[in-house]
């Protein structure tokens, strides 16, 4: 049997100093969906690096500001970015 170095289509795979930016977007959306003040329903979740930014729209300001503090307060997010919108 031949062991051949892991590529993804020709490529070396990317290295991530820090969490992996899938992990921390399910981190995020994990922590908005067990908030029992936020309706993370129409919240979208992404992540460049540690920034985490929150696209989507919720039912109020005060809402749009709850998402904001539950995902800066995980431990590997240093910025977010909150784009959401309400009605």
């Amino acid at each position: 049997m031949v062991f051949k170095e892991g590529t993804f289509k020709g490529e070396p795979p990317e290295h991530f100093d820090g969490p992996h930016p899938a992990w921390l977007e399910a981190a995020v959306a994990d922590a908005l969906s067990l908030a029992g003040d936020v309706d993370a329903s129409d919240i979208r979740v992404t992540c460049k690096g540690t920034r985490i930014i929150l696209t989507g729209n919720v039912g109020s300001a005060a809402e749009a500001d709850r998402a904001s503090a539950i995902a800066a307060s995980l431990k590997d997010v240093t910025e977010v970015d909150s784009r959401l919108s309400w009605l």
